[in-house]
């Protein structure tokens, strides 16, 4: 499967109980070189920051992570690939 860019991702697995996603991923980067890392993702949702975050955060907040426009003013949608988390220790 060729995606957009320079990265063909292969053996793509994913899991939906456990929401884990595996494959490999060959990129070349902007000087040529070739690399083909193992990918191992584990996904979460929104209601998982808080369980996950270590002891001592507050003011938990959690945005839409738009392209080039990381800020906390992105409501989260379903459309998003990525949320941005923000967080205040103690």
């Amino acid at each position: 499967m060729r995606i957009a860019g320079s990265a063909t991702y292969r053996g793509i697995t994913s899991d939906l109980m456990t929401f884990r996603d595996h494959n490999i991923t060959e990129v070349v980067d902007d000087t040529g070189k070739r690399m083909v890392p193992d990918c191992k993702e584990r996904y979460c949702v929104p209601g998982e920051i808080n369980w996950l975050l270590p002891p001592g955060f507050i003011n938990v907040g959690i945005s839409g992570a738009k392209p080039e426009a990381f800020s906390g003013n992105n409501n989260l949608t379903t459309e998003d690939f990525e949320m941005l988390v923000i967080a205040e220790k103690k």
